[in-house]
């Protein structure tokens, strides 16, 4: 601050672009290439290794480190894909055993002291998931059903009269091809990004307060401090439900594109 440089003065005062990315190669002219793409690569990474170890060395009475794995796949498998998809459910636990530790590791990266960032408080991030499993539900409803008769169970549903349908077409058409894909996104990115940034707020407030002179700030700053902790937990909440609320509705989207009707 003191400094009064330019580069303190755009970092200054903490605000959204304290989430903007910093270029891994800033002189080689791949922006792109940054500290968000990094942490996803390293989560996909994580994920990989981590069920590898899991799935190493079953036995018939399962350590605690099998237990683990046998909870958290139990959860994800029986939890979101039996319950939202009955018997079709075994083709699909892949995906959704991926998605939920993939979201679940680049939420955590929010609390990790090394990067404190959530990789999905990048907009485009959760924007990418969320088209990946818009792929998967119209894909696999396509498949079973032809591209007509999957046009015709989405936008025309059984028991409405039939002048209705210059109405309902249109809204079927924005909710089930815009509007859950949007919402599926946004409602991650939003999350992670709030949380994060009330987070800012109470850490960098607290330590302006107890910069100043006079105990009453002084006081403050320190129960700002505090209060940073009780929030990083609620963030720990947060990234874990959004990686469960975001594999359940991927998981009845498919559903409801493998219903035979609305």
């Amino acid at each position: 601050m003191e400094g009064g440089g330019e580069d303190d003065l755009h970092h200054w005062p903490p605000g959204v672009h304290s989430f903007d990315p910093k270029p891994l190669f800033p002189d080689a002219g791949m922006d792109w290439v940054n500290t968000y793409l990094l942490q996803a690569v390293i989560g996909t990474i994580l994920v990989i290794l981590v069920w590898l170890w899991f799935a190493k060395d079953q036995k018939v009475v399962p350590g605690f480190k099998q237990w683990v794995g046998e909870q958290l796949y139990n959860m994800v498998r029986n939890g979101i894909g039996r319950e939202a998809l009955g018997p079709d459910y075994r083709k699909f636990t892949p995906y959704l055993i991926g998605l939920f530790s993939f979201i679940l590791v680049n939420n955590l990266f929010g609390q990790f002291f090394l990067t404190m960032f959530p990789t999905f408080s990048r907009v485009g991030y959760a924007y990418a998931l969320a088209l990946l499993s818009w792929l998967l539900y119209n894909g696999v409803g396509i498949a079973k059903h032809g591209l007509g008769g999957y046009l015709r169970l989405m936008t025309m549903p059984k028991g409405v009269p039939g002048p209705l349908y210059v109405i309902i077409i249109p809204l079927e058409i924005l909710s089930n091809f815009i509007v859950r894909p949007v919402t599926l996104a946004l409602r991650l990115f939003a999350n992670l990004f709030a949380g994060h940034l009330v987070v800012i707020v109470f850490v960098v407030g607290g330590t302006l307060l107890l910069e100043q002179t006079s105990v009453v700030y002084q006081i403050a700053g320190g129960a700002s401090l505090l209060m940073a902790f009780p929030i990083f937990a609620l963030e720990i909440f947060v990234g874990v439900l959004q990686a469960y609320i975001f594999t359940v509705l991927t998981a009845q989207y498919v559903a409801s594109s493998l219903a035979e009707d609305h």
